[in-house]
């Protein structure tokens, strides 16, 4: 590995859970199969193929990559919120089995849970008694656990992304949270995570919207992944578009350290150009290394998306070399 890959994270955002999304229309999601829709449908059962996620964290460690996201969701039955668990979710020692054999093979596992107000129906009942007490205690219990089953991770995603309207206008039910109510929670919620030695990292996408407070406030203990899965970045004739591209100098020249997210998802193009683009416009000294999310469930559907998305980052690994 050349130098100046060295100690850079490599990641992939990989799904255990799936019921992270509202339950919504058709009607929100047109070009989307009927297949595709129920992917983002509230489920009982888990929506995970262990046979599709081996196969993509074995080529994951072969091309070079070091980090593995992994979106936990109703993925497990924690001990201090069984009620959480649907049909299917893991026992604790046949998924530590699993952490100990990624971590062999070269793939840090880190653990993602979404607090995000439009991606948290996986908390099911409790996503709806957002900042009460009671919400506040089980968030602070599942950080805890999961912290514990990865080990007291150096660090922990938190989400936080979407939480507006026009992300949750199709939805059943819609929470946005809001100015001061918003920093309260997200500062409750990260400090969690802090006090157990785990690094918050989250979306940045609230910084879009919300630039001069969002530089003023953030701790500059949090990890950035602003994200962005296009192809044309400061050329694009979308000029929100180009806010977000503009957002990871911003943040790097804020102070912020910084893990820059791309995807397959829109292009296969886009995690290059991605990393072309922050290598000249985010410091070495933020840069962190790289996040792929490409969306796609650990699902047969999806399985050919999902492990192409693993080639397009070592490929990127291999044109920075």
């Amino acid at each position: 590995m050349s130098n100046q890959n060295k100690d850079m994270i490599w990641a992939a955002l990989l799904h255990f859970g799936m019921n992270m999304w509202c339950d919504q229309p058709v009607k929100a999601y047109k070009d989307y199969t009927q297949e595709e829709l129920d992917l983002i449908a509230v489920a009982d059962h888990l929506r995970f193929d262990e046979e599709i996620w081996r196969k993509v964290t074995n080529r994951m460690s072969a091309v070079g990559m070091n980090m593995v996201v992994i979106d936990v969701g109703e993925g497990l039955q924690l001990k201090s919120h069984p009620e959480l668990a649907v049909k299917g979710s893991w026992t604790l020692d046949r998924f530590g089995a699993e952490l100990d054999r990624l971590r062999k093979m070269g793939l840090e596992p880190i653990p993602k849970l979404n607090f995000s107000a439009a991606h948290d129906t996986w908390l099911k009942d409790y996503g709806r008694m957002l900042s009460t007490p009671e919400y506040y205690r089980v968030c602070e219990d599942v950080i805890a656990e999961v912290g514990e089953i990865f080990g007291k991770p150096r660090l922990f995603h938190l989400g936080y992304d979407e939480e507006n309207w026009k992300c949750q206008r199709f939805c059943s039910y819609a929470v946005v949270r809001q100015g001061e109510h918003w920093w309260h929670d997200f500062l409750k919620i990260s400090g969690f995570a802090e006090k157990r030695g785990m690094r918050p990292w989250i979306w940045s996408d609230y910084a879009w919207d919300h630039e001069e407070e969002f530089l003023r406030k953030m701790p500059r203990s949090v990890v950035q992944s602003n994200w962005y899965y296009g192809t044309h970045f400061e050329a694009s004739e979308n000029p929100h578009r180009v806010i977000r591209c503009k957002m990871f100098r911003k943040l790097s020249e804020a102070g912020f350290d910084q893990i820059p997210c791309g995807s397959n998802y829109e292009s296969d193009k886009n995690f290059s150009a991605l990393v072309s683009y922050c290598d000249k416009n985010v410091a070495p000294e933020r840069l962190k290394g790289y996040l792929m999310a490409s969306w796609f469930a650990t699902l047969p559907l999806q399985e050919k998306k999902l492990r192409n998305s693993v080639e397009i980052v070592g490929a990127a690994i291999r044109g920075r070399s």
